[in-house]
């Protein structure tokens, strides 16, 4: 039995997509997304809350953020999530998860 690292969002970009070209050709594209969660306690109580997540996509899916994408805009899409660390200019260890997309709908 094979265990896939897969996700699928619906959420609204809470930026505009920054483009990345790379010296030796290709792209990444990378972008906020908010998605929403409605629920009510126990005690009647109306919650929404609102999760972030990084995206990034490379390619085509890249291009095709870049060319269609803006803040606000409502996508679906489906990738797999990734984590990474990395130092900055300070010298502190930082970590990222991020959702590398493979394939985004366009919703709104």
């Amino acid at each position: 039995m094979s265990i896939r690292n897969r996700v699928s969002l619906i959420g609204r970009t809470g930026s505009e997509v920054e483009i990345l070209n790379f010296e030796k050709g290709g792209v990444k594209a990378s972008v906020s997304l908010a998605t929403n969660e409605h629920y009510t306690t126990t005690g009647g109580e109306k919650v929404e809350e609102t999760q972030w997540h990084n995206l990034i996509a490379f390619g085509k899916t890249a291009e095709l953020l870049e060319k269609y994408v803006f803040k606000g805009k409502e996508i679906a899409v489906e990738g797999k999530i990734q984590y990474r660390s990395f130092e900055n200019a300070e010298g502190q260890k930082k970590s990222v998860t991020e959702v590398r997309v493979n394939e985004v709908i366009l919703l709104s």
